[in-house]
């Protein structure tokens, strides 16, 4: 058998490299906003952990409320034409909040308006992103290529990181920002080449296209159960990553540094964990990948608990690992199981529904820290991982659905993931736009 990474071929598919190229730079550029957004907010003049919560929820909102209609364009129209507008979007977006940052102006108002708009670019990107790569990968080698998406993320995501809090610390989060901006850019220019046309398809309303994608979603127990899990799993991690993490570093750890070293263990823990994903062969992925959950809620608990640095880290690795495990499996899953014509209206209800909760977990971290302390509110995030994991494990079809025969695994010649939901990492602070 092959091993994953023996097979050059992919990199001699122009597009495969142009997609592979345009995630690279995106999500290297997004790294460096992670960090540097949320102490932008921070160190401005009238900072607040409320101030805070207020524009990371204004980015997290339009992804929850424009899913559904990037999932019907996506299926109507070219997948990578939606992808560069959406790109140009968050482009727009970032260098506007970079130029307030940079300048010292940066109205209430027109931050969270300019959140709004990268939460829309997110929100149209992310559909057409989970249908593109069956389109331009041969079926045989649909594994391989997200494998290798997904280590190339990853690996980016770990560089910016690193840097991000080097970049914050020395010249200033703005810069920060302008670079995540011309990063869209750049992403934006690469995929224009992908030239992806839309497919064939019978006249129909835009709610009937909902209607249609609805019945597939809601058809396969599964996959809701799974959805239902992630809208609190991703609400507990957007107010750990945006909101409260960042003010336990402030507050104990010395800032943007000790956080930014947080993170990057995640990130290293998830190139770690595409390694481990590439070779894993499982009978049950949907099982498998719900338990690599519980994970996620252990660094939560450790920042609760005020533990070293060094311990919070490390379990970031851990549960990198384990996030990227979960990521592979369950794209997996969705690429085998759900047909590709409707791929992506069935995705944006798969986001919709894990993004939930997502605005209201951003929303209420700040003022749920400033009234019962941020120990407290990270112990409620710690429990809110765990009891939804478990809640999710009640499900008979996630316990038993079973990969085919000779695709239980992740070699060179099995069924397709998707490197999209690195981003499960909630909207925005944690998506990879």
């Amino acid at each position: 058998m092959r091993t994953p990474g023996a097979d050059p071929s992919l990199w001699r598919d122009r597009r495969f490299v142009l997609l592979f190229s345009a995630r690279t730079v995106s999500v290297l550029g997004n790294a460096f906003a992670r960090v540097a957004l949320a102490f932008a907010v921070l160190e401005l003049p009238g900072a607040s952990p409320g101030r805070l919560s207020l524009v990371l929820a204004c980015q997290a909102l339009p992804q929850l409320l424009f899913i559904l209609v990037g999932g019907v364009i996506a299926d109507r129209v070219s997948r990578s034409r939606l992808m560069v507008v959406s790109d140009l979007l968050g482009a727009a977006a970032y260098a506007g909040l970079a130029a307030m940052v940079l300048t010292g102006h940066a109205p209430l108002t027109a931050m969270c308006l300019l959140a709004v708009l990268a939460g829309t670019a997110t929100a149209l990107f992310a559909p057409a992103m989970t249908g593109v790569v069956p389109l331009i990968v041969p079926a045989e080698r649909l594994q391989r290529a997200n494998g290798l998406l997904q280590m190339g993320t990853n690996s980016s995501m770990l560089l910016g990181l690193a840097l991000s809090g080097v970049t914050v610390a020395f010249v200033g989060a703005g810069w920060a920002l302008a670079l995540n901006a011309a990063s869209f850019a750049l992403s934006a220019l690469l995929i224009r080449g992908l030239r992806v046309t839309a497919r064939p398809r019978k006249a129909s309303s835009g709610w009937a296209d909902l209607r249609d994608g609805w019945r597939e979603f809601a058809s396969r127990q599964w996959l809701w159960a799974v959805v239902a899990q992630y809208a609190f799993v991703v609400a507990a991690l957007n107010a750990n990553v945006g909101v409260l993490g960042p003010l336990v570093a402030e507050e104990h750890f010395g800032g943007a540094r000790a956080w930014s070293l947080i993170v990057a263990a995640q990130a290293l823990g998830t190139i770690a964990g595409a390694g481990l994903a590439a070779r894993v062969r499982v009978s049950r992925p949907v099982l498998v990948a719900v338990l690599a959950t519980f994970p996620a809620a252990v660094p939560i608990a450790l920042l609760a608990l005020r533990a070293p640095v060094w311990a919070v880290a490390l379990a970031m690795f851990c549960a990198g690992v384990s996030t990227d495990v979960f990521s592979v499996l369950w794209t997996t899953t969705l690429h085998r199981e759900i047909p590709e014509e409707i791929i992506s209206r069935v995705s944006s209800y798969e986001w919709l529904g894990s993004l939930a909760f997502a605005p209201l977990g951003l929303l209420a971290a700040g003022p749920l820290a400033s009234a019962v302390g941020t120990g407290v509110a990270l112990a409620g995030c710690s429990a809110m991982v765990v009891g939804a994991t478990a809640m999710a494990l009640l499900s008979p079809q996630v316990r038993s659905l079973r990969a085919p025969e000779g695709h239980g695994g992740m070699g060179a010649g099995g069924a397709g993931a998707s490197a999209s939901a690195s981003a499960r990492e909630a909207p925005s602070s944690a998506s990879e736009g």
